[in-house]
């Protein structure tokens, strides 16, 4: 798996930690080894502005993900001899806003990190959270990715 990581903030991140299940989970999901995304860690600043640019939200969040091409949720795309990567899009995850919202829910942080990692991703894969079957779909998929790294937030 490709993964670009990029550190634009000033909080400390085990970044081979999030760079390795976010192979785990693109491997977990079945894309091949040449698949690309970026993961992209900045502040709340820079978060509030692409909150704000891109969903028309204003504030900092904790998670954004902008796919490059629409997935369908569990299914990979098909590909053929001499066809490019699949480059699935970036994930900006904001770890000063990941852990206020840790702290509020009683979440272990290093857990909710993780979590909003494969949150992400998984919205790259085509999931979402827009009708309750899907939502539930997502969360189970979200706890069985963090229990292949040990990790949990129940």
């Amino acid at each position: 798996m490709n993964v670009f990581f990029s550190d634009e903030q000033d909080r400390p991140v085990d970044a081979h930690s999030l760079r390795g299940f976010a192979e785990a989970v693109l491997k977990a999901e079945g894309y091949r080894p040449d698949t690309e995304l970026s993961v992209i860690l900045v502040g709340p600043e820079q978060m509030a502005e692409y909150n704000r640019r891109f969903m028309d939200r204003k504030g900092p969040t904790d998670v954004l993900a902008f796919p490059l091409e629409e997935l369908a949720a569990g299914q990979v795309p098909p590909r053929f001899a001499g066809d490019p990567p699949v480059v699935l899009g970036d994930v900006f995850l904001c770890p000063v806003e990941i852990e206020k919202r840790s702290q509020r829910e009683r979440i272990e942080y290093e857990d909710f990190l993780h979590l909003l990692l494969a949150h992400g991703i998984l919205h790259l894969l085509g999931y979402d959270h827009e009708e309750d079957a899907a939502a539930d779909a997502m969360e189970r998929r979200e706890e069985e990715l963090l229990a292949l790294i040990g990790r949990s937030i129940a």
